[in-house]
């Protein structure tokens, strides 16, 4: 597996007082499905990896983190290019820190819950 690819978010917010909720459109892979999660620690991206790869090999998917400090980047990885694309895109418009989305097809997220919620620290 290669570093994951580190792209700007494109909307970082620190509120110290309040809240601001929104509605945001998440986009569905044809015949795939989505998973929304929260964690907290920045090397989610590669651990979710492998618990993906080590469960269903065959299947295809795309996973984007949003990190919450610094220049609060999205962190990709995945092993399909059209599917990391859309995890970046989702990723994007939740527009949330310690957030990640997984995207995939070939394959259904009860095939990997089980793994992603053994991930140690997500």
């Amino acid at each position: 597996m290669s570093v994951s690819d580190k792209l700007p978010l494109s909307v970082c917010t620190h509120t110290i007082i309040g809240m601001q909720i929104s509605s945001v459109r998440l986009e569905i892979p044809e015949g795939g499905n989505l998973i929304l999660g929260a964690s907290h620690f920045i090397k989610t991206v590669e651990d979710l990896y492998e618990a993906i790869v080590n469960t269903a090999p065959h299947m295809k998917f795309g996973i984007a983190f949003n990190e919450a400090s610094g220049p609060c980047l999205i962190r990709v990885d995945g092993n399909d290019e059209s599917l990391k694309q859309l995890a970046v895109k989702n990723a994007e418009a939740v527009g949330a820190g310690h957030s990640f989305v997984i995207v995939m097809t070939e394959g259904f997220p009860i095939n990997i819950l089980g793994r992603i919620k053994e991930v140690p620290r997500s």
